[in-house]
């Protein structure tokens, strides 16, 4: 990252602790780094962990810090903002995590002028694996930016989007990873009905799920081509495959992410 900006956290839930562990990690100065959480107990020990400071007022910190990331529910980050809106300033980078409230509603809260950030992480930044979206308002510049992706990137990948496409995000990557989940657990299931342990089933099924990942990502080819690569004519893969094609998997999916996708447009709304 280049220049040190003091970032404070206002929140210390499992994202907040996610974001902290990656930033520290990646060598921030922890002297630069400030959080604050509602119970304070959470905050010290998190301090003693981490070697950063535990602040004890929302006021402090907003004074305090030059970057604010809010990791609060949905429910009540308007209130956050309406209660600090006297001591934000218009050169911070405010960040909000929380799905559903969009810049818009964030800037009525503030101000069109305050540099405003909505950001969409998901569960597996809890291991460094995170996949994050990050959108922005007019007044935000290049420099600031980068330093967000910079912040998103320490752990996982953070992609810039318009806010347009915030649904689908949530779709494809803050909900998908319960739609993983449940596609590891049938592996399993199914492995387990031929006699494997469920221990080892699991074992299995996950690190064939993260490898084959791991070959979309680092190959760049498309998904067809490396399934083509496993599929035999006539072999156990394509027997499976046409299985899995026969009994929905592909429309089932398809139609998971449209329904989240509308979830959360109707979510966003009320």
């Amino acid at each position: 990252m280049s220049a040190v900006r003091k970032i404070g956290f206002y929140g210390m839930g499992n994202m907040g602790q996610a974001m902290l562990k990656g930033l520290v990690k990646a060598g921030y100065p922890v002297d630069d780094l400030l959080i604050y959480n509602r119970h304070g107990a959470v905050a010290e020990k998190l301090a003693a962990e981490y070697g950063v400071t535990a602040i004890q007022t929302p006021e402090e910190l907003a004074k305090a810090s030059q970057v604010i990331l809010f990791a609060v529910k949905p429910a009540i980050l308007p209130g956050i903002l309406q209660a600090l809106a006297p001591v934000l300033t218009k050169e911070q980078s405010l960040i909000s995590v929380a799905a559903g409230i969009s810049l818009g509603q964030m800037a009525d809260l503030l101000s069109q002028e305050h540099k405003l950030f909505r950001v969409m992480p998901n569960t597996p930044a809890l291991v460094g694996e995170g996949m994050s979206a990050v959108a922005h308002n007019e007044p935000v510049t290049v420099e600031e930016v980068q330093e967000v992706l910079g912040i998103f990137n320490s752990f996982g990948k953070a992609e810039l989007v318009e806010e347009k496409l915030i649904d689908a995000v949530v779709a494809v990557a803050g909900s998908a990873p319960a739609y993983v989940y449940l596609f590891i657990e049938a592996l399993a299931d199914g492995a387990v009905s031929e006699g494997m342990s469920r221990e080892m089933a699991y074992e299995f099924a996950a690190q064939t799920v993260l490898g084959s990942a791991q070959m979309v990502l680092k190959t760049k080819a498309h998904p067809g081509v490396l399934k083509d690569q496993v599929t035999s004519p006539g072999g156990t893969t394509i027997a499976a495959v046409k299985e899995l094609e026969d009994r929905g998997l592909r429309s089932a999916v398809i139609n998971a992410v449209k329904v989240a996708a509308q979830k959360n447009r109707e979510m966003s709304q009320q």
